[in-house]
Protein backbone atom coordinates (compact mmCIF):
# COMPACT_ATOMS: atom_id res chain seq x y z
CA UNK A 1 0.00 0.00 0.00
CA UNK A 2 1.28 3.61 -1.00
CA UNK A 3 0.26 7.16 1.07
CA UNK A 4 1.35 10.70 1.01
CA UNK A 5 3.45 12.16 4.17
CA UNK A 6 4.43 15.83 4.61
CA UNK A 7 7.26 17.69 6.35
CA UNK A 8 6.12 18.61 9.75
CA UNK A 9 8.48 21.44 11.44
CA UNK A 10 6.69 22.58 14.28
CA UNK A 11 6.14 20.01 17.38
CA UNK A 12 4.63 20.33 20.83
CA UNK A 13 1.00 20.22 22.17
CA UNK A 14 -0.28 23.10 20.78
CA UNK A 15 1.02 22.28 17.25
CA UNK A 16 -0.53 19.37 17.44
CA UNK A 17 -3.73 20.29 18.38
CA UNK A 18 -4.01 23.23 15.23
CA UNK A 19 -2.90 20.70 13.22
CA UNK A 20 -5.99 18.20 14.29
CA UNK A 21 -8.47 21.08 14.18
CA UNK A 22 -7.08 21.69 10.66
CA UNK A 23 -8.30 17.51 9.18
CA UNK A 24 -4.20 16.54 9.80
CA UNK A 25 -2.86 14.02 11.85
CA UNK A 26 1.19 14.50 13.54
CA UNK A 27 3.03 11.73 13.36
CA UNK A 28 6.89 10.92 12.95
CA UNK A 29 8.70 8.00 11.50
CA UNK A 30 12.28 6.75 12.80
CA UNK A 31 14.83 3.95 12.48
CA UNK A 32 16.74 2.53 9.14
CA UNK A 33 19.85 4.85 8.53
CA UNK A 34 18.01 8.25 8.68
CA UNK A 35 17.01 10.79 11.66
CA UNK A 36 13.95 10.57 13.20
CA UNK A 37 11.26 13.14 11.40
CA UNK A 38 8.23 14.82 11.81
CA UNK A 39 5.81 14.27 9.47
CA UNK A 40 1.33 15.23 9.16
CA UNK A 41 -0.70 13.19 7.33
CA UNK A 42 -4.64 13.84 5.85
CA UNK A 43 -7.30 12.67 8.29
CA UNK A 44 -9.61 11.21 6.15
CA UNK A 45 -7.46 9.38 4.31
CA UNK A 46 -5.31 7.58 6.73
CA UNK A 47 -8.76 6.89 8.67
CA UNK A 48 -9.74 5.08 5.55
CA UNK A 49 -6.35 3.20 5.46
CA UNK A 50 -6.59 1.69 8.90
CA UNK A 51 -9.84 0.47 8.25
CA UNK A 52 -7.70 -2.33 6.08
CA UNK A 53 -6.00 -5.56 7.28
CA UNK A 54 -3.11 -4.89 5.15
CA UNK A 55 -2.00 -1.08 6.39
CA UNK A 56 -1.29 -2.95 9.59
CA UNK A 57 0.36 -6.08 8.65
CA UNK A 58 2.44 -5.15 5.43
CA UNK A 59 5.69 -3.01 4.02
CA UNK A 60 4.02 0.33 2.98
CA UNK A 61 5.35 2.56 0.76
CA UNK A 62 5.73 6.12 2.04
CA UNK A 63 6.11 9.31 -0.72
CA UNK A 64 7.34 11.96 1.54
CA UNK A 65 8.83 15.23 0.07
CA UNK A 66 9.27 13.63 -3.57
CA UNK A 67 10.87 10.45 -2.05
CA UNK A 68 9.64 6.72 -1.25
CA UNK A 69 10.60 4.83 1.31
CA UNK A 70 9.60 1.21 2.71
CA UNK A 71 8.01 1.87 6.45
CA UNK A 72 5.55 -0.40 8.91
CA UNK A 73 3.12 0.68 11.12
CA UNK A 74 4.29 0.79 14.16
CA UNK A 75 2.34 2.90 17.20
CA UNK A 76 -1.19 4.83 16.65
CA UNK A 77 -3.38 6.26 18.97
CA UNK A 78 -7.48 7.21 18.19
CA UNK A 79 -9.15 9.12 20.34
CA UNK A 80 -11.15 7.41 23.23
CA UNK A 81 -14.75 8.00 21.95
CA UNK A 82 -14.40 9.95 18.68
CA UNK A 83 -13.52 8.78 14.92
CA UNK A 84 -10.38 10.67 15.53
CA UNK A 85 -6.62 9.52 14.94
CA UNK A 86 -4.51 11.50 17.41
CA UNK A 87 -0.88 10.23 16.33
CA UNK A 88 0.65 7.63 14.20
CA UNK A 89 4.24 6.48 14.12
CA UNK A 90 5.90 4.61 11.58
CA UNK A 91 9.76 2.68 11.02
CA UNK A 92 11.87 2.28 8.38
CA UNK A 93 12.71 -0.96 7.01
CA UNK A 94 15.78 -2.37 5.09
CA UNK A 95 15.75 -4.66 2.90
CA UNK A 96 18.59 -6.73 4.09
CA UNK A 97 17.33 -6.93 7.81
CA UNK A 98 14.36 -8.97 9.04
CA UNK A 99 12.29 -7.53 10.76
CA UNK A 100 9.46 -8.56 13.40
CA UNK A 101 5.69 -7.91 12.78
CA UNK A 102 2.39 -9.64 14.13
CA UNK A 103 0.64 -11.47 10.98
CA UNK A 104 -2.99 -12.17 11.25
CA UNK A 105 -4.22 -16.11 10.60
CA UNK A 106 -7.34 -16.33 8.21
CA UNK A 107 -9.30 -19.58 8.80
CA UNK A 108 -10.91 -21.47 6.52
CA UNK A 109 -12.46 -24.97 5.73
CA UNK A 110 -14.01 -25.14 8.93
CA UNK A 111 -17.71 -25.68 7.93
CA UNK A 112 -16.07 -29.09 5.90
CA UNK A 113 -14.33 -30.54 8.55
CA UNK A 114 -15.44 -33.94 10.05
CA UNK A 115 -15.11 -32.50 13.73
CA UNK A 116 -18.45 -29.43 12.35
CA UNK A 117 -19.97 -31.48 9.99
CA UNK A 118 -20.63 -34.92 11.31
CA UNK A 119 -19.64 -34.48 14.68
CA UNK A 120 -21.32 -31.07 15.81
CA UNK A 121 -18.39 -29.77 17.29
CA UNK A 122 -17.52 -26.00 18.45
CA UNK A 123 -14.09 -25.08 17.05
CA UNK A 124 -13.04 -22.17 19.48
CA UNK A 125 -10.06 -20.26 17.52
CA UNK A 126 -7.78 -19.43 20.14
CA UNK A 127 -5.08 -17.08 18.45
CA UNK A 128 -5.48 -14.50 15.75
CA UNK A 129 -2.39 -13.39 15.01
CA UNK A 130 0.99 -14.71 14.52
CA UNK A 131 4.43 -12.83 15.27
CA UNK A 132 7.20 -13.98 12.48
CA UNK A 133 10.01 -12.83 11.55
CA UNK A 134 11.37 -12.41 7.90
CA UNK A 135 12.90 -9.96 5.59
CA UNK A 136 10.58 -7.13 4.57
CA UNK A 137 9.91 -8.62 0.80
CA UNK A 138 8.69 -12.02 2.40
CA UNK A 139 6.73 -10.34 4.84
CA UNK A 140 2.67 -11.95 4.51
CA UNK A 141 -0.30 -9.66 4.39
CA UNK A 142 -1.64 -12.84 6.88
CA UNK A 143 -1.08 -17.02 7.16
CA UNK A 144 -4.12 -19.29 6.08
CA UNK A 145 -4.87 -22.06 7.78
CA UNK A 146 -6.81 -24.94 6.51
CA UNK A 147 -9.20 -26.45 9.23
CA UNK A 148 -10.93 -29.33 6.58
CA UNK A 149 -9.20 -32.15 8.05
CA UNK A 150 -9.64 -31.39 12.05
CA UNK A 151 -11.55 -34.00 13.66
CA UNK A 152 -13.07 -34.11 17.28
CA UNK A 153 -10.69 -33.18 19.88
CA UNK A 154 -8.23 -32.59 18.04
CA UNK A 155 -5.76 -29.49 18.92
CA UNK A 156 -3.81 -27.60 15.91
CA UNK A 157 -0.29 -26.26 17.57
CA UNK A 158 2.15 -24.03 15.54
CA UNK A 159 3.83 -27.02 14.01
CA UNK A 160 0.76 -27.57 12.09
CA UNK A 161 0.66 -24.82 9.94
CA UNK A 162 2.85 -24.60 6.86
CA UNK A 163 4.25 -21.10 7.24
CA UNK A 164 5.23 -19.31 3.60
CA UNK A 165 8.68 -19.23 2.44
CA UNK A 166 11.28 -17.00 4.50
CA UNK A 167 9.17 -16.78 7.28
CA UNK A 168 9.74 -18.00 10.45
CA UNK A 169 7.61 -17.95 14.10
CA UNK A 170 8.88 -15.77 17.18
CA UNK A 171 8.80 -18.31 19.85
CA UNK A 172 9.51 -16.40 23.26
CA UNK A 173 10.93 -19.41 24.84
CA UNK A 174 8.08 -21.80 23.69
CA UNK A 175 8.04 -25.18 21.51
CA UNK A 176 6.14 -25.45 18.32
CA UNK A 177 4.04 -28.23 19.89
CA UNK A 178 3.15 -26.19 23.25
CA UNK A 179 -0.24 -26.97 24.10
CA UNK A 180 -3.70 -25.51 23.84
CA UNK A 181 -3.46 -23.66 26.14
CA UNK A 182 -0.76 -21.46 25.50
CA UNK A 183 -0.82 -18.56 23.10
CA UNK A 184 0.55 -20.89 20.46
CA UNK A 185 -2.37 -22.95 19.73
CA UNK A 186 -5.06 -21.69 17.32
CA UNK A 187 -7.90 -24.14 17.55
CA UNK A 188 -9.43 -26.82 20.43
CA UNK A 189 -12.95 -28.76 19.21
CA UNK A 190 -15.17 -29.60 21.48
CA UNK A 191 -18.75 -30.98 21.97
CA UNK A 192 -21.83 -28.83 21.98
CA UNK A 193 -24.09 -30.00 24.91
CA UNK A 194 -27.23 -30.58 24.03
CA UNK A 195 -30.25 -28.66 25.06
CA UNK A 196 -32.20 -30.38 27.65
CA UNK A 197 -36.61 -30.12 27.28
CA UNK A 198 -38.04 -27.73 29.57
CA UNK A 199 -39.59 -29.64 32.85
CA UNK A 200 -43.25 -29.13 33.23
CA UNK A 201 -44.72 -27.07 35.86
CA UNK A 202 -46.94 -28.83 38.44
CA UNK A 203 -49.48 -26.28 39.59
CA UNK A 204 -51.33 -27.81 42.77
CA UNK A 205 -55.25 -28.56 42.61
CA UNK A 206 -58.01 -26.84 44.55
CA UNK A 207 -59.56 -28.24 47.12
CA UNK A 208 -63.39 -27.70 46.61
CA UNK A 209 -64.09 -27.01 49.66
CA UNK A 210 -61.25 -24.48 50.87
CA UNK A 211 -60.99 -21.46 49.14
CA UNK A 212 -58.04 -20.36 47.16
CA UNK A 213 -55.69 -17.67 48.48
CA UNK A 214 -56.86 -15.36 45.88
CA UNK A 215 -60.29 -15.97 47.16
CA UNK A 216 -59.97 -15.79 50.90
CA UNK A 217 -58.30 -12.52 49.91
CA UNK A 218 -61.23 -10.89 47.93
CA UNK A 219 -63.81 -12.00 50.80
CA UNK A 220 -65.21 -9.68 52.52
CA UNK A 221 -64.59 -8.96 56.23
CA UNK A 222 -66.89 -10.11 58.90
CA UNK A 223 -69.65 -7.99 60.41
CA UNK A 224 -68.46 -5.80 63.65
CA UNK A 225 -64.79 -6.05 62.63
CA UNK A 226 -62.85 -3.51 60.77
CA UNK A 227 -61.37 -4.60 57.51
CA UNK A 228 -57.75 -5.06 57.34
CA UNK A 229 -55.85 -1.62 56.24
CA UNK A 230 -58.31 0.28 57.72
CA UNK A 231 -57.92 3.48 59.03
CA UNK A 232 -57.30 4.23 62.73
CA UNK A 233 -57.27 7.58 62.96
CA UNK A 234 -60.04 9.40 65.91
CA UNK A 235 -63.05 11.00 63.30
CA UNK A 236 -61.97 15.05 62.87
CA UNK A 237 -63.65 17.14 65.39
CA UNK A 238 -65.72 20.80 64.20
CA UNK A 239 -64.74 23.97 64.85
CA UNK A 240 -67.25 24.38 67.67
CA UNK A 241 -66.04 21.20 69.67
CA UNK A 242 -65.37 21.49 73.32
CA UNK A 243 -64.05 18.98 75.46
CA UNK A 244 -65.70 17.94 78.97
CA UNK A 245 -64.52 19.57 81.77
CA UNK A 246 -62.43 17.03 84.01
CA UNK A 247 -64.29 15.81 87.23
Amino acid sequence: MKFVAFERAKQGTGASRRLRNAGKVPGIVYGGEGEPQLIELDHNALWQAIKKEAFHSSVLDMELAGKSSQVLLRDLQIHPYKQQVLHVDFQRVSAKQKIHMKVPLHYSGEEESQAVKFDKCLVNHVATELEVSCLPADLPEAINVDLSKLEKGATLTLKDIQLPKGVEAVLHGHSAETPCWSPWCCLLARKLPKAKPPLPTLLPRPSPNKPTTRSRLAAPAPAGRKAAGASRRPAPRGPFHRRAAPR
